[in-house]
């Protein structure tokens, strides 16, 4: 891999190594290439699209669907020190005038637009004066008939190839089946687009689906659980939403509830005060989160079931976006299948749209790991159980049905893949129907072979196969039975499958209730400096009118207090803490660890040999900075912030052996000519840069110490 993006990876995002797959994009883009990016929500697709944007030359111009989406991913890069900006009505025309000068002189790197300004004739002739390094086509899903949440809009997109030719396009969604990618690539003109799937698997989210009965109560005991935690509640309906967010806000929990139905300026209201943590739960129709770079969503919670998978996992995967964990939960009534039958009927793909909320049902009354249902789904072949979901914390009864399994592959083989559940069914039970004899199917080698078990009992195993992974769907082939690269291993005995054993009648499933284990010291001594970071992060963020997260990630977080960085050198190695940031925060965040740990006992088991304990008693046995630096394999700058912060909780009280009273007066006159007393960096310069780094931190101790500063 190039060293420049890794370089550039670690600048501006604070990111040591790349997520899987990234590379690899980053490269395709950066070789002018066309490229399709299947990527799970949080799996970095925009990495994958600003980096090169850093580094082409011109601008790179990226198509977003919504506005608050645009605004969200422009603060995030221009919090990381890159130029950035959006064209939308939210402009006056000298904003966007000023913006085009900018584009002009190659001075702008990234350009969100919408896909209707785009296509306005306008930008269109701005776009072909300016120097277009890229395109990227966010949501790319919404091009295709076959995906989701199909827009008009979206499948005009083919100007892109047809007025720039030679400029690369770049399309990223997070959930699309193999027909949808086929016509996302077919509708762009993008034949020859390296196509890049990444892993769906996303282990931090926990998989839950439980019945519809008593929900209410149900979703009082998870918010319960993330007390002032961020997470979103989906409800089929806009008087449903209403409903949850003044039962909620009537026992006290700070609600919103936004569906399409409110009015503009309320809606982009409510989801300000939830992106900037104002609010912490909303309660939504599924107009709400394409917008919604959040990374911070401890839980997503269905109230009821979702259209279809598709939908479903883009919403779910709005959560723990950050890599932490997010709890996710379905409930599932028969009232929901009746009304969003209703929905599909009176749709304009009616057999698509009931074929998929089909799938959505088999997934919630599924007996499976949940996760392997949903990898399968997307053509992911999950081998092992997740350990992640009710099902696996709680798993029915199993047996090798390996020979069953065979018999069914086998029967789909000899029929040409051309059939479906039903007729599948019929060959292998030897039905008696007419239309077998017609189509000759009773002369296939496995007709009759399944005929021991039911029909009820073969669908029960048919519906496993397609969970795990063997068999899939092809809705745009009349939904017939296709038979995967991971069923074919089974078929010719490669590998072998347990199914669960179908259920009696009056069987009841046990119901998975999560429990929470006991934290230790450690765990609280670390959640409490979390929470004090997170104050300290909003209101930075509140004094420059951004969400928290642009500051800091939790999981960023959540690191700075395992490991209590007291050093610009040990806050450089934090995840997520790039230079702009490190720059800009760093001081700050360092001083209010520091404060935390002076609180706390030194001898605290839950810090007991922490760095700087270490440094002490390397000092105590009497090295010297340069032999603690070697053989603690860190910078003399870091053992000198170290004994800077030991000097501060008077662990040391002298420091002639480090920095002389010469060298102490001289920092005393840049600090007075300055009037700076934290950042290091004014004072290293006044001082001619003749006093590194270290002994000016050291020198600042001391003055705070003595009561000289």
């Amino acid at each position: 891999m190039d060293s420049k993006p890794l370089s550039i990876l670690k600048k501006h995002f604070g990111y040591d190594t790349f997520r899987p797959g990234q590379e690899n994009i980053i490269q395709s883009v950066l070789k002018q290439k066309d490229s399709l990016v299947i990527m799970p929500t949080g799996g970095g697709k925009s990495i994958c699209f600003q980096i090169p944007a850093i580094i082409l030359e011109g601008t790179f111009v990226v198509i977003s669907p919504l506005i608050a989406l645009m605004k969200d991913q422009v603060e995030s890069l221009r919090a990381n020190g890159i130029d950035a900006a959006y064209i939308n009505s939210t402009l006056s025309s000298e904003e966007e005038k000023e913006l085009i000068i900018k584009m002009r002189d190659e001075k702008l790197k990234l350009l969100y637009l919408s896909p209707e300004k785009l296509l306005s004739e306008s930008m269109i002739r701005i776009l072909k004066e300016i120097n277009v390094s890229g395109f990227a086509i966010d949501e790319a899903h919404c091009i295709s008939v076959w995906g989701h949440d199909f827009r008009e809009e979206y499948s005009k997109l083919n100007i892109l190839k047809t007025q720039w030719p030679n400029v690369p396009v770049i399309a990223l969604t997070a959930t699309a089946d193999k027909i949808t990618r086929r016509d996302i690539i077919k509708q762009l003109h993008i034949d020859e687009a390296n196509v890049f799937i990444s892993s769906f698997n996303r282990p931090n989210l926990s998989l839950q689906v439980q019945p519809g009965q008593k929900v209410y109560r149900q979703v009082k005991s998870i918010v319960d659980r993330h007390k002032n935690e961020s997470g979103i509640i989906y409800c089929l309906s806009r008087k449903s939403c209403e409903e949850v967010a003044l039962k909620l806000g009537r026992d006290g929990y700070k609600a919103a509830y936004y569906h399409a139905g409110m009015e503009t300026a309320k809606r982009t209201k409510v989801q300000e005060d939830f992106i900037k943590d104002n609010v912490p739960i909303i309660v939504a129709t599924i107009a709400f989160g394409m917008g919604i770079d959040k990374s911070n969503i401890r839980f997503v919670i269905h109230y009821n079931l979702p259209k279809n998978i598709e939908g479903y996992y883009q919403e779910i995967g709005r959560g723990g976006r950050d890599g932490l964990p997010c709890e996710t939960v379905l409930f599932y009534s028969f009232r929901d299948i009746m009304i969003l039958r209703d929905f599909a009927e009176g749709s304009k793909q009616a057999e698509l749209q009931l074929a998929k909320l089909k799938r959505i049902q088999q997934y919630a009354e599924a007996e499976v790991c949940r996760r392997k249902i949903l990898m399968a789904y997307f053509g992911e072949d999950l081998k092992q159980d997740c350990g992640n979901c009710d099902v696996c914390l709680n798993p029915p009864e199993s047996k090798d049905a390996t020979i069953t399994i065979q018999m069914a592959l086998s029967a789909l083989k000899r029929l040409k893949e051309k059939i479906g559940i039903g007729v599948l069914i019929d060959v292998l039970r030897g039905s008696q129907k007419s239309y077998l004899f017609e189509q000759g199917y009773n002369q296939i080698k496995t007709y009759g072979v399944g005929k021991d078990i039911s029909y009820e009992d073969w669908q029960h195993y048919i519906l496993q196969m397609l969970h795990h992974g063997l068999i899939e769907i092809a809705y745009d082939q009349k939904h017939v039975l296709k038979i995967t690269d991971a069923g074919s291993d089974v078929l010719f005995g490669k590998r072998k499958v347990n199914l669960v054993l179908p259920y009696e009648k009056g069987h009841e499933a046990h119901l998975y209730l999560k429990t929470e284990p006991q934290k230790t010291k450690k765990q609280e001594f670390e959640e409490a400096l979390f929470d004090i970071l997170r104050v300290l992060r909003k209101q930075i963020a509140d004094s420059k009118g951004v969400p928290p997260y642009v500051v800091f990630p939790d999981n960023s977080l959540k690191e700075m207090a395992a490991e209590h960085p007291v050093s610009i050198e040990e806050m450089a190695e934090i995840s997520g803490v790039g230079e702009f940031k490190l720059a800009e925060y760093g001081t700050v965040f360092i001083n209010e660890i520091q404060n935390y740990l002076a609180k706390s006992e030194v001898q605290n088991t839950s810090i007991k040999g922490k760095t700087y304990i270490q440094t002490l008693h390397l000092i105590k046995e009497g090295n010297s900075i340069s032999e603690i630096a070697k053989a603690r394999n860190i910078h003399e700058t870091t053992v000198y912030s170290h004994i800077a912060y030991l000097v501060e909780k008077h662990l040391i009280t002298d420091v002639n052996e480090y920095v002389t009273i010469e060298e102490i007066n001289q920092i005393r006159g840049a600090v007075e000519a300055t009037g700076q007393n934290t950042i290091l960096r004014p004072i290293f310069d006044h001082l001619d840069e003749k006093i590194d780094f270290g002994k000016i931190r050291l020198g600042l101790s001391f003055l705070k110490t003595s009561g000289n500063q």
